[in-house]
């Protein structure tokens, strides 16, 4: 199952340095282990920012007369990885995939109006373990100004206004993507699942589920070593002075390390709760690719008993094909023998009068059909015999 990714976060001015270094790879190590340095020369931009992301969001700002307040704490710009599973991207294939995120950044220059020109950058990596792409915008607003003027704001705020805006741009993502003809499914909704947002290193790590299951196994559930309130010499304590610090902290500090425990096994049923879920999806993705894999065999073997019925329609028609041109031919053939019979007979009167001086030709076949009755022109013939084969039945 692959669904349409499409995940937001904001960045505040100071965030942006080290989200450059990262998305246009300039640093020379990085904490994701997943990152293939080797495989890095296949990233590639769909726009390539002509200066650090600082500078390129200055220079928007002043060619675009942008509109808006910036604080130190403003949220200036925004990031969209935009991304599926492995396993879509190893189905569609390198062109296919390519398409993918062309079509992703038409979508984010069309959505809420947004246009190119506020995109500062759009990189595709192709050097972690999943394709993904990070699209750097600034969330521009179109709106009007007190005087009613048409102006462009940097709003941050504004461009992600409504509640449930992020639902919005998951539903218009995959609706965008499905329509230019890309097999993928919504994503359940938070308001449903009960999910929450996390950056893409916990992503990650969550959904490692062999590391995870190498996690619940080595998970150890003990107490650290603290010393029992129990234990403690009551009678060497001075007793105004050490009751209220066994009550106000040493006895909290106890409180919150039970809690903690609790926590901690809660933490560890609901681990074995989602591996156990895992381990069902597993067997149920397996169940569905063997259905998938019969499907295509039998559409397969629909496909091939088409091609020979269609190959065996073809020779039966091809051989009547051949019949009929074959006795077209004969036909021809008894018409012309036909025709030159009725020339020959027409001949033979012609001579036979003349040779014996027998009188008009009209005369000799008259007689000669009443004396024997029988007509010369066969198709006569015929039907004279057929109306005396209905007499006699009649009789």
């Amino acid at each position: 199952m692959s669904y349409a990714i499409i995940r937001n976060t904001k960045y505040k001015r100071e965030n942006l340095k080290g989200v450059f270094r990262h998305n246009e790879r300039k640093n020379k190590n990085y904490s994701n282990d997943n990152i293939d340095k080797e495989r890095s020369y296949l990233n590639y931009s769909i726009k390539q920012p002509r200066h650090s992301y600082e500078k390129e969001f200055d220079k928007i700002r002043e060619e675009f007369n942008l509109k808006g307040q910036i604080k130190t704490v403003s949220n200036i710009a925004c990031e969209y990885v935009i991304t599926s599973n492995k396993q879509f991207f190893e189905t569609i294939g390198e062109k296919e995939t390519k398409r993918y995120f062309e079509t992703a950044y038409q979508f984010v220059t069309e959505y809420k109006n947004l246009g190119e020109q506020y995109i500062m950058s759009a990189k595709v990596h192709m050097d972690e373990e999943t394709p993904h792409m990070h699209l750097i915008f600034l969330p521009v607003v179109h709106t009007k100004n007190k005087k009613g003027d048409d102006i462009d704001k940097l709003a941050c705020s504004e461009f992600w206004k409504a509640k449930d805006s992020y639902r919005q741009l998951q539903d218009a993502f995959y609706n965008y993507m499905t329509s230019h003809n890309f097999e993928l499914e919504r994503g359940v909704p938070k308001e449903e699942s009960g999910r929450v947002h996390i950056d893409l290193s916990e992503y990650k790590e969550l959904t490692n589920f062999d590391e995870t299951k190498k996690k619940l196994q080595n998970m150890k559930l003990e107490l650290p070593n603290v010393p029992d309130i129990a234990d403690i010499n009551i009678n060497r304590l001075s007793k105004k002075r050490d009751e209220k610090i066994i009550e106000e902290i040493i006895k909290p500090k106890d409180d919150l390390i039970n809690e903690l425990y609790q926590d901690k096994l809660i933490l560890q049923q609901e681990l074995l709760r989602k591996s156990k879920m895992f381990e069902k999806a597993e067997k149920y993705q397996k169940e569905r690719d063997n259905i998938i894999a019969d499907n295509k065999d039998l559409h397969n073997q629909v496909e091939q008993i088409k091609s020979e019925y269609k190959q065996k329609e073809f020779d039966i028609e091809w051989k009547y094909k051949s019949k009929i041109k074959g006795l077209e031919k004969e036909n021809s053939r008894l018409k012309k023998i036909i025709d030159k019979f009725y020339e020959t007979i027409d001949k033979f009167i012609h001579w036979i009068c003349k040779k014996f001086d027998m009188g008009a030709e009209d005369n000799l076949i008259r007689d000669f059909q009443k004396e024997t009755n029988t007509f010369l022109d066969a198709e006569k013939q015929l039907k004279h015999e057929e109306r005396e084969k209905e007499w006699d039945l009649e009789r």
